[in-house]
């Protein structure tokens, strides 16, 4: 998806990895865009496929288009909400690349709760029957419902919204309730529903619930899986979460509001090692998927360095920076063993870079802890010059595009005003 760079401070500030709530805005818009574009590339494959597609699957399908529709006039920004939420991004890609058969009407079926999460977070009347085969409606963003398998009914009365086994009316049923305009977020209770933990200080949620939160094979080498709700400790994430949030204040407000507006999800991941291993999905940006990490100091480089991923690939796409394909040439840079195309250099350049900066600004800052501020020196030190390499390697490549060369001068720019490592002026 090609557009027009965004304005040079901007672009400057994007660069630097220090962008502001305006420039935050033109990377969520660019989100919602690319949404707006898959989803209508989704509809224009229903269509080509509709005689391979089970018949209930697609009457589900249309129904929830038109519902989506409906909500859409109504409440806008509640649709908005739930096309961007990181986790959409990832159904799409799934949806747009699976075989027409089974797999494609797995996923096509999804749209269904997906539209009824916007109509139950706006407040409008509800009274639809949905399907939920394996048991579990879920709701992207909110929770799930755990039901009996089969189709399920919601309907509101006092914008409360009844979930129910549709062959059983009678029954207990969860009650969900929208928690106001504003925030567009659902509360819930009663038998099955299952919500998702609000993570302190910004939108953030502690993603455990959605089917397509990590991909079924898992992310990275060697592959790391979705941690289940009951293998998770809750109360330590959301501890070393707040932690790492007021770290970072202390640090670097700047950083630390730019994760609260970005951060949306945050996906554990089974342990893998003492200490937190992340990784991003250029499909689903504003989520960060993550092991347990070892306390404040690790889930805050963890939660930078991922941030700054999302937000490489989220720009890349709107303004392409380098170019796909071609001799592809192989780099050594030094935080890894292995060779890397101009990609792989830029991503892990620029995540890197932004790490320095939070380490020097730690180093120095008065009002942070004693050990905080040590670890941040050393690693400093050891990442400085790496990233200084990597840079002359990026400005070196004919692979770049004119504004990924000019977004690297922007990023030499803010290596060269971190000053010399320790130990290079040794």
């Amino acid at each position: 998806m090609i557009a027009a760079p965004p304005r040079p401070a901007a672009f400057a500030a994007l660069a630097a990895t220090r962008p502001g709530p305006a420039d935050t805005a033109f990377l969520r818009s660019g989100v919602h865009a690319r949404r707006l574009l898959l989803l209508k590339a989704l509809l224009v494959r229903v269509r080509r496929y509709r005689d391979r597609i089970a018949p209930e699957i697609l009457r589900g399908f249309e129904a929830a288009w038109n519902l989506l529709e409906r909500t859409e006039r109504g409440a806008p920004g509640v649709v908005r909400a739930v096309l961007d939420y990181p986790t959409t991004g990832a159904w799409l890609a799934a949806a747009l690349t699976a075989a027409p058969g089974p797999a494609l009407d797995r996923h096509l079926a999804h749209l269904e709760p997906l539209a009824a999460t916007a109509a139950v977070r706006s407040g409008r009347p509800l009274d639809l029957v949905l399907r939920a085969p394996e048991g579990v409606l879920c709701l992207p963003g909110a929770g799930s419902v755990v039901v009996a398998p089969g189709p399920v009914r919601l309907i509101s009365r006092s914008q409360v919204v009844r979930v129910h086994s549709a062959a059983a009316p009678g029954a207990p049923a969860a009650l969900l309730r929208p928690a106001g305009p504003r925030t567009g977020a659902v509360t819930g209770s009663g038998p099955g529903w299952r919500g998702l933990r609000e993570l302190a200080g910004g939108a953030a949620r502690l993603e455990d619930l959605d089917p397509y939160r990590v991909p079924p094979g898992g992310v990275g080498t060697p592959a790391r899986v979705a941690a289940e709700r009951p293998d998770i400790d809750h109360p330590a994430w959301s501890a070393h979460w707040r932690a790492a949030r007021e770290l970072l204040r202390r640090t670097d407000p700047a950083r630390a509001a730019e994760i609260g507006r970005t951060v949306g999800a945050l996906v554990p991941l089974l342990p893998h090692g003492p200490r937190a291993v992340g990784a991003t999905l250029s499909v689903a940006p504003g989520a960060v998927l993550m092991t347990p990490s070892a306390g404040a100091f690790d889930m805050a480089e963890t939660l930078v360095h991922e941030l700054h991923h999302g937000k490489l690939s989220t720009l890349h796409e709107l303004v392409p920076l380098y170019r796909s394909g071609g001799t592809a040439v192989l780099y050594r840079v030094g935080w890894r063993a292995d060779e890397r195309p101009v990609a792989g250099v830029f991503q892990g350049t620029y995540a890197h870079l932004a790490l320095a900066d939070l380490w020097r600004r730690a180093r120095d800052a008065p009002r942070v802890p004693g050990a905080w501020s040590t670890r941040a020196a050393q690693q400093f030190d050891h990442v400085h010059d790496q990233v200084g390499e990597a840079l002359a390697m990026l400005l070196e490549s004919d692979e770049l595009t004119n504004e990924g060369r000019e977004f690297a001068r922007h990023m030499r720019q803010l290596h060269a005003s971190l000053g010399t490592s320790p130990g290079a002026r040794g």
